[in-house]
């Protein structure tokens, strides 16, 4: 059986108790035996890492110490998955560099704020993406800094009325990508619990990238 931690903490607007109490029984669906901590200091513990196939941050606009920084960087280097979604895992630790690279984008803004837009699926053949269709949403669009070396599932084009200058450009939404010989997945999508009992292209497309990066 593989073996999830599930991390949550940091800003309770994104719902970080209630999004890692919904995930648990869903990884446990998909053959995992899952661990919830609320404590960044479970990064510490190299050996429970290290027997780990997947880590799950729900943690927005939080901080690290180093020791903290280094287990979990350590941990994926070394093969453990990592996989998120939203600020969870892309607003996360603002100023740690280390988990921007790690992660592949950071949050900068969401013109507009709560919005309808359209998140477009452009790689139909990954099992992630496979069978799911273009779909409509009503959240946070993120607009985001992102590594060129991800490989980008689905986007998201802004066409922001308080931010004009940015209309037409095509957001990367969903990605994946290698980190050392960990995998890592992310997606934009999931600002509160709602949205993923509400869109269920959002919620499998989220649960498929976590087996995917799973060790």
């Amino acid at each position: 059986m593989k073996n999830a931690l599930i991390v949550w903490g940091g800003w309770d607007g994104h719902e970080p108790k209630q999004c890692a109490e919904f995930f648990a029984p869903k990884l446990a669906e998909r053959g995992f035996k899952v661990e919830i901590s609320d404590t960044l200091e479970v990064f510490t513990d190299a050996a429970k890492l290290a027997n780990l196939s997947l880590i799950v941050p729900i943690w927005t606009c939080g901080t690290m110490t180093p020791e903290q920084s280094k287990g979990v960087h350590d941990a994926v280097l070394a093969g453990v998955g990592l996989a998120g979604f939203h600020g969870g895992m892309c607003d996360a630790f603002r100023g740690n560099t280390d988990w921007m690279w790690m992660t592949g984008g950071q949050f900068v803004s969401h013109p507009d704020n709560i919005k309808d837009y359209t998140v477009n699926i452009v790689n139909k053949a990954d099992p992630i993406t496979a069978g799911i269709s273009d779909f409509k949403v009503r959240s946070e669009q993120y607009y985001m800094l992102v590594d060129p070396r991800n490989e980008v599932l689905a986007t998201a084009t802004h066409q922001p009325v308080s931010a004009p200058w940015d209309a037409g450009v095509v957001m990367p939404f969903v990605w994946k990508k290698v980190h050392g010989q960990g995998r890592v997945f992310y997606s934009a999508m999931g600002h509160v619990l709602t949205e993923f009992k509400t869109y269920p292209q959002q919620l499998e497309i989220t649960l498929r990238g976590m087996v995917w990066a799973a060790k």
